[in-house]
């Protein structure tokens, strides 16, 4: 009797439509993969565009300068001159490439009504200088620096002069004067200024006249704790009134 194996061919063609569904979805593997890293190769190179315009417009931009004024300002007399020290801060807040140029400084001083002598002084910058502490003596002395010359503001270089600016002739009486100080800027810019007040007292009067002939130097406060909340807050007014 004939027997029949159990085993079946091969169907002819089987094994190499496997290896074609193989090769074919490796291949839109390597398509999908190729297309999703050119887009993120372009979205990387426009985002690395988009942020170098960024900073080249951020670098090129206009210093943003700021003028704040110290805490103390300093008065003497030399003769019959009244001088006045301030070393204020100014400083750039923008981060940029470009600098500003202080071209100039000017003091002035406006009496109040109460004053017998209304005359307004004329205070020139008179040049810049340093000071000098002696712990021994406990004496801070002034000396000069440098002459009345512009400078350079940049973020990384914040400058604090000592300006001495001084007024022939005229010396303070007792009474509140509202002063501002005043930079000039290079070109079409606007100064930068800052105001502020000053109360005088008799006995500050009499303590800078009596000190004109050793050239002595007082200072006046604004931030005095016993001062505040009284008619002398936000002024500057000497510690000993």
């Amino acid at each position: 009797m004939e027997q029949r194996s159990g085993l079946k061919a091969p169907v002819r063609g089987q094994g190499k439509s496997m290896v074609d569904s193989d090769e074919g979805t490796a291949e839109a593997r390597r398509s999908r993969f190729d297309a999703v890293h050119k887009w993120a190769a372009t979205m990387a190179g426009v985002v690395a565009l988009a942020f170098s315009l960024y900073n080249f417009t951020e670098l090129q931009k206009t210093p943003e300068t700021d003028l704040a004024l110290p805490h103390l300002m300093r008065i003497g007399m030399m003769g019959t001159d009244t001088r006045f020290y301030v070393q204020p801060t100014v400083s750039t807040r923008v981060r940029t490439q470009n600098v500003e140029l202080v071209s100039g400084a000017r003091l002035e001083f406006v009496p109040a009504a109460t004053i017998a002598s209304r005359k307004a002084p004329v205070f020139y910058w008179r040049e810049v200088g340093e000071w000098d502490f002696d712990p021994a003596e406990d004496w801070l002395s002034y000396r000069w620096s440098g002459d009345p010359a512009p400078f350079l503001v940049s973020q990384d270089k914040p400058q604090q002069p000592i300006f001495l600016f001084q007024a022939d002739g005229w010396s303070f009486q007792p009474g509140r004067y509202e002063g501002s100080l005043q930079l000039s800027r290079a070109g079409s810019r606007s100064p930068l200024t800052k105001k502020f007040c000053i109360l005088v007292s008799k006995n500050a009067v009499d303590e800078i006249r009596n000190g004109a002939s050793e050239g002595g130097i007082y200072f006046f406060r604004n931030d005095l704790p016993k001062f505040s909340g009284s008619e002398y807050s936000g002024c500057y007014v000497r510690e000993t009134d």
